[in-house]
């Protein structure tokens, strides 16, 4: 490694058991403080494009028993393989107008022409990573305003918590640095039914949004078909149109592996350990329901 030992801490590498270990100091916060020298370095040098989205945000590193062992710049996570967290929102109101067979009509944001990631490209309605020691709903709160301008009472009382949903996926171009990277990610999924009077609508603050439009289902998947999403926000629309009956297993034949996909079993520590896999009869059961 080119890197100093007096910047990145001692390496220990392991042939026999093939492990590499790091940071192996006495508390949390010195790991974290080694870790930040360490990635300000690669920064500084401009040792890895992937860098170039910092980000000015902590997130959690989680060990073997559940604790944080310490906490990293976002941007530098790809590095390292370890978990991600984050929260997703799926924003809609209910319609009955002919205009489509669902009576579903969500709301869509365009990321900015100017994001560091997947610029132009569409997204949940509210999305955003989770800091460390940060709780998701408080998360989720915090991300609609500063994204959507959704107020802290709607949030409160209308928005529910439906799950979580794990994947790892592989970054390419439009990450904003080398394609390649791997990301195994936890989010929390909730959904926000929105009044149909229009009092209450979506509307970008903080400019990572462009612009917010009401999309029909039929729209929607369209775009999907298209490639018009951020990849991991197009799996949180697949699981809204999983969870409310819109694909079912009599009319979507991938159905199963869509379930399986988007509920991928994560083995690394941290909180998602805490959100189970349902079980065969629960599968069958949301089956017969057709959710």
């Amino acid at each position: 490694m080119n890197t100093p030992e007096s910047i990145r801490g001692r390496m220990d590498f392991d042939p026999i058991a093939r492990t590499v270990a790091l940071f192996n100091l006495p508390t949390e916060a010195d790991r974290t403080k080694l870790v930040a020298r360490l990635t300000a370095h690669w920064r500084a040098n401009q040792t890895f494009r992937l860098l170039k989205g910092w980000r000015n945000e902590l997130w959690p590193v989680y060990g073997r028993n559940g604790d944080v062992l310490f906490s990293m710049e976002r941007s530098a996570m790809g590095l390292f393989g370890t978990t991600r967290y984050g929260v997703h929102m799926t924003a809609f109101i209910r319609r009955i107008d002919g205009e489509s067979k669902y009576d579903y009509r969500i709301w869509v944001p365009k990321r900015a022409a100017t994001k560091s990631t997947y610029p132009g490209m569409l997204d949940n309605t509210v999305a955003g990573g989770l800091m460390t020691n940060e709780d998701p709903f408080d998360c989720i709160i915090r991300e609609a305003d500063e994204e959507a301008s959704i107020p802290e009472m709607v949030m409160r009382q209308q928005a529910k918590e439906v799950g979580t949903v794990t994947y790892i996926y592989i970054t390419d171009e439009r990450s904003g640095g080398e394609p390649g990277y791997i990301y195994p990610e936890c989010q929390w999924v909730y959904d926000l039914e929105l009044p149909s009077d229009g009092s209450v609508v979506p509307e970008p603050k903080d400019g990572e949004v462009d612009s917010f439009s009401l999309r029909t289902i039929e729209e929607i998947q369209e775009q999907l078909s298209q490639g018009l999403w951020k990849p991991n926000c197009a799996l949180i629309m697949l699981d809204f149109l999983l969870r409310h009956g819109i694909y079912t297993l009599e009319n979507e034949p991938d159905y199963e592996e869509l379930c399986a996909r988007s509920h991928r079993h994560i083995h690394f520590p941290g909180p998602h350990q805490d959100y189970r896999l349902p079980t065969q009869q629960e599968i069958e059961k949301r089956r017969r329901l057709g959710r």
